[in-house]
């Protein structure tokens, strides 16, 4: 059966739209309700981002798993990582997150967790689209769902935060400055690492429903870089809009991105006796961390882009480690699921523990250059098997021989083709990815 509503991370769209409006989203609540609860486990978890729009799907949801017979416990805001945390230690029979990510205030979306805090299954997610289907009833009046709200559901994600460093591990001396993006960390990432010892400058921490995600956060670090230089902090930490995504920033002002993390976080385990395997990447991780790894030992798998992808690969080998360039950071010895918070506290542990700052920290990787162009196509399912691209790819390589790499991969929600070149000289990358993008405009007629 194909999907039509599930994508790689839930159901997401612009509020107001289908399948982003208040009814839809009333009988997917129901729908969930009919599948997860089975048994004796019959409470569903609800938490949120800042997104004003969440009031509005928190309702619709929470209306949904009554009918369905189904007892609600509402978080309130809490970042995605936690509510994953708390589904498991709460027993619940599922997670529900109201979030679009790091996507803007007008769009939204709704993912889950299964009762162990991580992503649905596909056939689980398969079941839900087939209640979807069906007209939507009330179970008897006398065993409709409840409501109650878990008061100290941000106090306990907190806590559990700081349990997964050593408990000698103290930040005291170190200053942070802590991006939230205006999102669910704002009340739990500041205090975790204050709690810690840091002293903490707070920036993107006063949400108003529309400034999410709003030039701020994960996924717009300039704020972060010049608050930084400002402070002269020893490191920044950005977080998207549901705090499920890192970034951080060194004294410098340089950006430091999930594949330095996952390198920092590996060299960390691997000093401690602690590696257990290699790490798990995805098809945009940069070469240079693969060959960073593998001088010591380490090695690296790719997955395809998508955390739920790195988590299959790292499940089937028994791995501990992976993540996303974008700064999905998956430590399964630590949590069930991608979190920027334990990401966070892994690397400031390492800093802590070796007397060094993220700077120096980072420098035993040395990150290729890459390219990086997303051409606009007719049909991005056959662009690649076309002869004249898939001569050019191959001239690409040849050209590059050893030293880089070449990717094209169609986007998973436009009509995109991802040109990808990746090399030691940053020349020879940008003129091979441009070689490869105009061929793949020619063959397929886009206007850009």
């Amino acid at each position: 059966m194909s999907r039509r509503y599930f994508g790689t991370d839930g159901i997401r769209g612009k509020v107001g739209d289908s399948p982003m409006t208040a009814e839809f989203v009333l009988k997917l609540g129901w729908a969930v309700g009919r599948v997860l609860v089975v048994g004796g486990r019959n409470t569903v978890l609800i938490g949120k981002d800042t997104r004003l729009s969440g009031y509005m799907l928190e309702s619709a949801l929470e209306a949904g798993l009554s009918a369905a017979g189904a007892d609600i416990r509402l978080l309130g805001p809490m970042p995605t990582p936690g509510i994953a945390y708390l589904t498991r230690t709460l027993r619940a029979a599922g997670g529900i997150v109201i979030s679009a990510s790091h996507n803007p205030f007008y769009d939204n979306g709704v993912k889950f967790f299964s009762s162990v805090g991580e992503k649905l299954p596909d056939d689980v997610e398969m079941a839900i689209e087939a209640e979807l289907d069906k007209p939507m009833t009330t179970v008897d009046s006398a065993h409709l769902g409840k409501a109650e709200r878990v008061d100290d559901a941000a106090g306990r994600y907190i806590e559990f935060c700081k349990s997964t460093i050593p408990m000698r591990t103290s930040l005291r001396g170190v200053k942070l400055v802590v991006d939230c993006g205006h999102g669910a960390t704002y009340h739990i990432a500041p205090n975790v690492f204050e709690e810690l010892g840091a002293q903490v400058v707070r920036i993107g921490t006063q949400p108003n429903g529309l400034n999410i995600n709003d030039k701020c956060g994960a996924t717009a670090p300039k704020a972060l870089r010049a608050a930084v230089i400002e402070h002269e902090a020893d490191a920044g930490i950005a977080l998207d809009g549901d705090g499920d995504r890192l970034i951080m920033v060194d004294s410098h002002g340089e950006v430091v991105d999930g594949d330095e993390i996952l390198f920092i976080i590996a060299n960390s385990r691997l000093r401690e006796s602690r590696m257990e395997g290699g790490v798990v990447g995805t098809l945009m991780t940069n070469l240079g961390l693969e060959h960073a790894l593998a001088k010591q030992g380490i090695p690296l798998l790719r997955a395809s882009v998508g955390d739920r992808y790195v988590l299959e690969i790292m499940h089937r080998e028994g791995w501990t480690l992976g993540g996303e360039n974008s700064g999905h950071i998956i430590c399964l010895d630590q949590t069930s699921t991608g979190d920027g918070i334990v990401a966070a506290l892994q690397v400031l542990h390492e800093l802590v523990a070796t007397e060094q700052g993220l700077y120096d920290a980072k420098r035993g990787m040395e990150k290729y250059p890459q390219t990086l162009i997303n051409v606009p196509v007719d049909d991005k399912t056959k662009t690649k098997d076309v002869p004249q691209v898939q001569e050019a790819v191959k001239e690409a390589e040849q050209d590059l021989a050893q030293s880089g790499r070449v990717l094209l991969r169609p986007s998973g929600t436009e009509e995109l083709v991802r040109v990808m070149v990746e090399g030691a000289d940053s020349s020879q990358v940008k003129r091979l990815a441009e070689q490869i993008a105009d061929t793949v405009k020619e063959v397929s007629g886009a206007q850009v």
